[in-house]
């Protein structure tokens, strides 16, 4: 994507409509809030779905979809708002404007950096909830393990494991007869 897509001129003002381009003049709180979901209210969201998405219906869409278009408007907001805290001077219809042209020119990055970033947080707990399985998992033997009869029943196990090999050898080993290394061979 070419740097003249995320510049528009409105009355010989530059005004970029990639809220990433902003980033260097934020403070690390800033930064993480445009990189954050959920930082804007759910019901501002639902008040904005109409204007960012006029002929969608949100309630045939699946929840992922949702969550999709919901994080959408969420970085569409935010742009709106980077855009009026640094060009305090642009009055409301040259804000329209940069939300038409931020539409026209974002909405697919957008849902893209959304999907993204769904993905990675499903992932991210997913990775959660297998450590926690694990470490519930290993937690349930130790407390087995500690339990005084569930050493008394490994050290039967044991004993009975030890006294099979001792007899196995006894019976297998000390009086084998037919083993060759031990026979004697008369030469006539």
């Amino acid at each position: 994507m070419s740097l003249q897509q995320d510049i528009i001129k409105i009355n010989g003002t530059k005004i970029f409509i990639n809220p990433f381009l902003y980033s260097k003049n934020f403070d690390y709180k800033t930064r993480q809030w445009l990189r954050e979901f959920g930082q804007i209210d759910k019901l501002k969201i639902d008040r904005n779905r109409r204007k960012f998405y006029p002929k969608l219906d949100f309630g045939s869409l699946s929840l992922e979809e949702k969550l999709v278009k919901d994080y959408t408007i969420e970085l569409f907001l935010k742009t709106v708002d980077l855009v009026r805290m640094s060009h305090p001077n642009l009055n409301y219809q040259e804000l329209l404007e940069v939300e038409k042209q931020l539409i026209k020119h974002k909405k697919a990055q957008f849902e893209k950096r959304s999907r993204k970033y769904l993905v990675k947080k499903e992932r991210i707990l997913l990775k959660e909830k297998r450590k926690l399985e694990r470490e519930d998992f290993l937690l349930n033997w130790k407390k087995w393990l500690y339990l005084k009869e569930s050493k008394k029943l490994l050290f039967t196990i044991f004993v009975i494991i030890v006294l099979s090999a001792l007899v196995g050898w006894y019976a297998g080993i000390s009086r084998n007869s037919c083993n060759p290394y031990f026979e004697s061979f008369k030469i006539n």
